[in-house]
């Protein structure tokens, strides 16, 4: 069954593949985008009868400045800034011309860019953010200091102002942001997510409601009634580790290969879907096996979403 997307003005999808690492420690999660290219994607929308438009990877290591020292405890805090200003216009473009904006990751720090170039274009817009963790730690509450652990809290306009990121808006409230997935969570960002009242369906809701059931209670949270455009934020380690091994944070317990299909599958449903994330795919680790595992469920992850059925 075809979907009419509300928001879209056709059927055309612009690929912004972003090979960046930057805002966490770890080799390799830049690779990411390339690998779910080689393996066939855009091949495969092509085939869901989408028109893709796909500029190639950018090299943003070209962004990295001579000095970038941390900015209080933030690691890489220029590069990521610059980076993410850069991808938030690369989304707004598209959304602008009326098509889907797919970006493929890289890791989530990337999404302070994603996000902005989305609310930029459709202000009102509810983002569902699907991870084991929360990334809404300020440069005061995070402990390690890699941004990706982050982006929600600039989003917000939680994080205080620095000059660093002196581009970047407060464009989320919220009553326009639920999680999914959820099951490691630092102390200070429990905090934050009860002071602001944030929705939040961690493991334990999905054990207990069901995916389906949490699934429609998200959408109903962020857009009421399918009444405004949706972002969808996909970190690849909301899945289990048995089902998605190769990532940087996998965290056991999480959701299994159907329940991440399932939310794709039902927020393509709302046709109001009109920006994507696909992050944290590290082709870098594991071995070979699972490495094909994780991009081949990153490449149908995004096929669901971009309408493909079971039957």
């Amino acid at each position: 069954m075809s979907v009419q997307n509300k928001f879209l003005k056709q059927k055309s999808v612009g690929v912004i593949g972003v090979p960046f690492s930057g805002g966490q420690p770890r080799d390799g999660v830049d690779q990411g985008p390339l690998k779910i290219i080689e393996f066939g994607l855009l091949d495969q929308l092509k085939e869901l009868d989408w028109q893709v438009k796909f500029d190639g990877h950018r090299d943003y290591s070209l962004m990295q400045p001579a000095s970038d020292p941390p900015v209080g405890k933030l690691l890489n805090a220029r590069y990521v800034s610059a980076v993410t200003e850069s991808v938030a216009s690369s989304v707004s473009a598209h959304l602008k011309e009326g098509s889907l904006a797919l970006t493929l990751g890289g890791d989530h720090s990337i999404a302070l860019g994603t996000v902005s170039g989305t609310m930029a274009v459709h202000p009102d817009a509810g983002l569902i953010w699907v991870d084991a963790h929360a990334d809404i730690n300020t440069p005061e509450t995070t402990e390690s200091g890699n941004i990706h652990g982050c982006p929600v809290s600039f989003l917000l306009g939680i994080a205080g102002q620095l000059k660093e990121f002196g581009w970047v808006k407060p464009c989320l409230t919220p009553d326009r942001l639920v999680y999914i997935g959820l099951r490691d969570v630092d102390a200070g960002e429990k905090k934050i997510l009860r002071e602001h009242g944030i929705k939040a369906f961690s493991m334990h809701e999905v054990d207990k409601y069901g995916i389906s059931k949490v699934v429609e209670m998200a959408i109903e949270h962020v857009s009421p009634n399918r009444s405004r455009p949706i972002h969808l934020s996909f970190d690849v380690d909301a899945l289990d580790p048995t089902v998605a091994p190769s990532t940087g944070t996998p965290v056991r317990g999480g959701l299994t290969f159907r329940e991440g299909h399932y939310i794709c599958e039902a927020i393509h449903e709302t046709g109001c879907l009109v920006s994507m994330d696909l992050m944290e795919v590290n082709p870098s680790l594991e071995d070979d096996q699972a490495v094909f595992q994780t991009v081949t469920i990153g490449c149908s992850l995004v096929r669901c979403a971009m309408g493909e059925t079971l039957l």
